[in-house]
């Protein structure tokens, strides 16, 4: 057999024999490897969560890591949560600069952000936080500690990890669009409206009967904490009030105005946490964002403070 012969035999016994193992593959599962790049081709990385104006999708930034010591709980039963932020030498964090009264704020959401809740954990001298939660739902749920360590030059973060609650899940759709959101009997107003890639002002109007309500309380350093979610993979978005309580000209309320970006397109979930004779409630709104921002608000979820 000469050369050419040879080669074009050979040939077809490897295509024969790959043949084959992928006609067992079909009958499995098949197994896909990523092609390595061509030599002196530099693979793109995507960019940081930050680029996005977005947070919390990474379990590890900057140097420091979220690290969940309590990754499972049971709904509808109270546990202490427990983890601790190790820096790139995995010693804990002991130290933290106190940003809106707190040296960190701990973010629990569902997947489906039905179920909201803001904590305070306290933190031990050895650096390891713990608070006390109890997940009302069954399902898949995203733990945010939002803080600056104490370190020179160190910026803000929010890191986030997954969290799971045991039990009968049953999935939840958003609500349907509205744009007041009651709780407890007040009643909260959003005009504004997220625009992706661009700061735009969100107004919030709380009243109570029918009456504006003109004495709200401090809290988190402002008349009001806002939080926002993508929906979707949970990413974090930072939202900066304006004016502050006792600066001359903020006033308690009714409205309490805040600038936000969003990072894309798409539906999101606000959280405002403002406190009133003495107790801190949450009104939740879903949000599309883009140039004509809509917003729907829940007859009914489990949106309610962790206090």
């Amino acid at each position: 057999m000469n050369t050419g012969l040879k080669i074009t035999a050979f040939a077809a016994a490897l295509a024969a024999t790959f043949g084959t193992a992928y006609g067992v593959g079909e009958a499995i599962d098949p197994v896909v490897a990523e092609p390595a790049p061509p030599k002196h081709e530099k693979r793109h990385e995507p960019p940081p969560a930050e680029a996005h104006g977005a947070g919390g999708l990474q379990i590890s930034e900057r140097g420091y890591t979220l690290e969940l010591e309590t990754p499972r709980v049971a709904a509808g039963h109270r546990a202490d949560l427990r983890f601790t932020v190790r820096d790139d030498r995995g010693r804990a964090v002991t130290e933290y600069r106190r940003e809106h009264d707190k040296e960190l704020h701990l973010i629990i959401a569902s997947r489906d952000l039905l179920t909201y809740r803001h904590l305070h954990p306290t933190r031990a001298a050895d650096g390891t936080w713990t608070t006390s939660v109890e997940l009302p739902r069954a399902g898949g749920y995203r733990v945010f500690a939002d803080f600056t360590p104490a370190r020179e030059g160190a910026e803000n973060l929010t890191l986030g990890a997954d969290l799971a609650a045991s039990g009968s899940y049953r999935p939840q759709e958003l609500p349907p669009a509205a744009d007041v959101a009651r709780v407890d009997g007040y009643e909260v107003g959003l005009d504004g409206s997220l625009r992706p890639g661009r700061a735009s002002e969100l107004r919030l109007s709380v009243s109570r009967d029918g009456k504006p309500v003109t004495d709200l309380q401090p809290y988190l350093g402002a008349y009001g904490h806002l939080v926002a979610l993508r929906s979707g993979d949970l990413a974090y978005l930072h939202v900066h009030p304006h004016g502050e309580p006792g600066d001359g000209t903020t006033r308690p309320g009714p409205e309490v105005s805040f600038t936000a970006s969003a990072p894309s397109g798409g539906r999101y979930r606000l959280f405002l946490d403002f406190q009133h004779e003495g107790v801190v409630r949450t009104a939740a709104f879903t949000v599309e964002a883009g140039e004509r921002g809509e917003v729907s608000a829940p007859e009914h979820s489990d949106d309610g403070h962790g206090h």
